[in-house]
């Protein structure tokens, strides 16, 4: 007699169930990581911004003089795929991201000499920034 074999229909329900719970967890997680991702675009064009506006503010300019194109801030950059808006206001820097990055905004509000900077904003309850 030859013996034959093959999964029985118990290992084959497991294995689905087991591949079913872990497409649970894992799905979320990568739409996460891909909106983090696609965030970080945001948090990279704000960064010269944020260097022009430490420089300015060292240099002497009062904060409610700084915008964009003004005291040495670049002009707002074209919108992106990722990037929706960036804003230059009284030297507090709002960058929004588009809607395929989460629409989050990016809020970076320095100290008097431009040495220490507050995140604020939507992403940080999100988590992306």
């Amino acid at each position: 007699m030859q013996k034959i074999k093959a999964f029985t229909l118990i290992e084959l329900l497991i294995s689905i169930a087991i591949v079913g719970i872990l497409t649970a967890i894992a799905i979320p997680s990568y739409r996460h990581y891909t909106e983090k991702a696609r965030f970080s675009e945001v948090i990279m064009t704000a960064s010269p911004y944020k260097t022009s506006i430490a420089l300015a503010l060292q240099e002497g300019e009062p904060m409610g003089e700084l915008s964009l194109g003004v005291d040495g801030i670049p002009k707002a950059p074209k919108a992106t795929k990722n990037l929706a808006s960036l804003d230059v206001a009284h030297g507090i820097i709002t960058a929004t991201a588009s809607k395929t990055a989460g629409g989050y905004t990016y809020i970076l509000t320095p100290d008097e000499d431009g040495s220490h900077w507050e995140i604020g904003g939507t992403c940080v309850a999100a988590g992306v920034c």
